[in-house]
């Protein structure tokens, strides 16, 4: 059946020790996975947080703006909400981009290295 697990296999994986785990937090390598995951992720989920809250104080305290009709029964508020689902789905394409080229093969280099260790 296909999904079966596969049969355990006759050789025993050790576990890294706890100062083997610090010395990877503490190396370089780790810490340029944890910039360059953090000088994506932050800026993006504030640029996108003030995004989101502006469209919910616009919401909230210009409805007059937000009520103006753009074309037929569209108006503005439904042109910004439809935009939150729009870049939510881009930010999360995005993300996974960047993620692929740049935080998974540092994270990959990271875990064989300490599989190599183990």
């Amino acid at each position: 059946m296909a999904t079966d697990a596969p049969p355990p296999s006759n050789t025993e994986h050790r576990l890294p020790s706890t100062e083997e785990f610090v010395e990877v937090q503490n190396s370089a390598e780790f810490g340029e996975l944890r910039r360059s995951y953090r000088s994506f992720a932050f800026p993006l989920t504030v640029g996108f947080i003030a995004w989101y809250l502006l469209y919910v104080l616009l919401s909230n305290y210009a409805g007059g703006f937000m009520g103006s009709k753009l074309f037929g029964n569209v108006n503005v508020a439904f042109v910004f909400g439809i935009a939150q689902f729009v870049t939510t789905f881009l930010i999360a394409w995005w993300y996974s981009r960047h993620a692929a080229a740049k935080l998974d093969p540092k994270a990959e280099a990271i875990k064989s290295q300490m599989e190599g260790r183990a």
